[in-house]
């Protein structure tokens, strides 16, 4: 299955977040260990899941990029 991760940057590296799947997170330096780390978790999340015998919840998210022009700012 495929989830989307939402990766931010924070004060210190970056963090990351399944929408699909509450409580399951990561954080890392850079945005590539995040994206690794996110998806182990992920793994090891629906692994307990299974153990825990939960029903293993279909993705309903989906991420789109959309393009937002910036107003011009006003300075006084």
């Amino acid at each position: 299955m495929k989830y989307v991760a939402i990766i931010g940057k924070t004060g210190t590296g970056y963090s990351a977040h399944l929408p699909d799947l509450p409580g399951c997170i990561a954080a890392a330096g850079t945005f590539e260990e995040t994206r690794a780390l996110i998806q182990e978790a992920a793994a090891f999340h629906l692994e307990g899941m299974v153990e825990d015998g939960e029903q293993i919840p279909e993705p309903i998210y989906a991420a789109v990029e959309v393009e937002v022009e910036v107003p011009a700012s006003v300075h006084p």
